[in-house]
């Protein structure tokens, strides 16, 4: 057995019917050329549900004590693993639009895992026009984050049309291969010998670094709270109440779209900045029409949670690896030049707050300043008292195009979690030469979710206005939305 990490239980401590706490996404394919889909989605099909060992923790079920999530926690082998219930096959109404998909994946995005087999389902989907197919996937975030799931993705696919993979992505074999060709090693946890430290000294002096870098890290915290932080943002320090910020039901609206990679690192380049602060500078202004829309835009900025990636170089292992910014979005600013800057600015001190420290420092600090978080969520105050406006996540994914034998990946859509006090999740994923956005929302809080997803246009055009870039009007997708 292995006991889960804190901060992998956490995820189980804070779901409920309404919370479910698992993360997924939408992959998008075009059929072979020939092929025939009922033949070709069959063999697919029979290689997801090959039965042979399969990687943690997709071949291994919850162990819990007589204290439920309260108490320790562990995985186990289920020795009554059915593949035939985890890889389901599902068709699409007619005419096959996105928007019937999209419509499927929200109703399948608000139901619950079930914890007595291993947390995770994946659906392969057919019916959708123009030869097109897809996979929906959910996991539990106990038992996968943002990055582990895109190495998944990866493992089942090849950058060459004519590569065969015939094992499936969810056994020992493809994360073996998918280890060998990243050259990564299996990660471990660390256990120096008495050879590997050289003096008891040493080791005090590492936990004293450590111990200076988070209370230097949590002094800046506080100095937040009295007014002496600049640009520093931080989880529930004048957050104002808005629309996203309100209890959420079960039921979950999703919708996606995709935009051209380096239109967007346009924009960021264009003002001296990165790709991700042209990212935010879009949500910022999605979310300031929406609201404006609604009459609901308060005069305090809106600040986004923003994870960052913890991992080290080649782990493919670890189930949450994983920190958090906090992003003032500056939604009070009309001008987005001006927005902009002031997005610069907040994400600049957020990266010195982690600057010197290490992975392990970080993901300490993390918990320690979101701790809250769960008591707010057990209490039922987290809609009161919002530790953010909403989260926005940028997760890296393939640079080239990639292929599952022979079907062509068209787009990456995730799906995370919306719970009660932060009723909408965006995440992306670059993929190829495009950004590839999915929203998810409370279908109850949030009922206009699918105009977010014109606004973010409006807002890059905006946006390329401010920068003096001329509109790249071709080429440019249009919106894939459910209704």
């Amino acid at each position: 057995m292995r006991r889960l990490a804190l901060i992998d239980a956490f995820f189980l401590m804070n779901e409920t019917r309404q919370t479910p706490m698992h993360v997924g996404g939408v992959n998008l394919f075009t059929l072979p050329e020939g092929a025939d889909e009922q033949e070709f989605l069959s063999h697919l099909g029979n290689i997801l549900r090959h039965e042979g060992p399969l990687r943690r923790p997709f071949g291994e079920r919850l162990k819990m004590g007589p204290l439920g999530v309260a108490g320790p926690l562990y995985w186990e082998p289920d020795t009554q693993l059915d593949m035939d219930y985890h890889v389901r096959h599902s068709a699409l109404p007619k005419p096959g639009r996105y928007r019937e998909l999209f419509a499927l994946v929200s109703r399948l995005h608000g139901t619950l895992l079930d914890r007595n087999r291993p947390l995770w389902e994946m659906h392969l989907i057919e019916g959708l026009q123009k030869r097109q197919f897809a996979t929906y996937m959910k996991a539990h975030h106990c038992a996968i984050d943002g990055i582990g799931a895109m190495h998944l993705t990866q493992s089942m696919m090849s950058s060459r049309p004519r590569t065969r993979i015939r094992y499936s992505p969810f056994s020992v074999e493809a994360c073996e291969a998918y280890r060998k060709k990243l050259g990564a090693a299996k990660s471990r946890v660390h256990e120096p010998d008495a050879h590997e430290l050289r003096a008891v000294a040493e080791v005090l002096k590492q936990q004293f670094d450590s111990s200076r870098n988070i209370a230097a890290a949590l002094g800046r915290y506080a100095n937040v709270w009295f007014g002496r932080g600049g640009d520093l943002a931080v989880p529930w320090h004048h957050i104002p109440r808005t629309p996203f910020n309100t209890p959420v039901s079960g039921s979950r609206r999703f919708v996606a779209q995709s935009w051209p990679f380096e239109r967007v690192r346009a924009v960021g380049k264009a003002f001296d900045g990165t790709l991700n602060d042209a990212v935010l500078a879009m949500c910022s202004g999605a979310l300031r029409r929406h609201l404006l829309d609604q009459d609901a835009l308060p005069r305090e900025s809106l600040k986004a949670m923003a994870p960052v990636s913890l991992r080290a170089e080649g782990d493919v292992d670890s189930a949450n690896a994983v920190g958090f910014f906090t992003a003032d979005l500056a939604t009070q600013i009309a001008d987005p030049a001006e927005r902009v800057r002031a997005i610069q600015r907040s994400m600049h001190a957020a990266k010195q707050q982690f600057a010197g420290m290490t992975r392990e420092e970080i993901a300490l600090y993390t918990v320690l300043t979101n701790a809250p978080l769960l008591l707010t969520t057990v209490l039922g105050l987290a809609s009161r008292f919002p530790a953010f406006s909403t989260v926005v996540s940028n997760v890296p994914g393939p640079r080239q195009t990639m292929y599952w034998n022979g079907a062509r990946l068209d787009g990456i859509y995730p799906a995370s979690i919306p719970f009660h006090g932060f009723a909408m999740n965006i995440t992306l994923v670059s993929y190829a030469d495009k950004l590839d956005f999915g929203i998810v929302a409370c279908r109850r809080s949030v009922p206009g979710v699918q105009r977010i997803i014109d606004h973010m246009e409006e807002a890059l055009v905006e946006l390329e206005e401010a920068a003096g870039l001329r509109r790249a009007r071709r080429g440019v997708r249009r919106a894939r939305r459910a209704g």
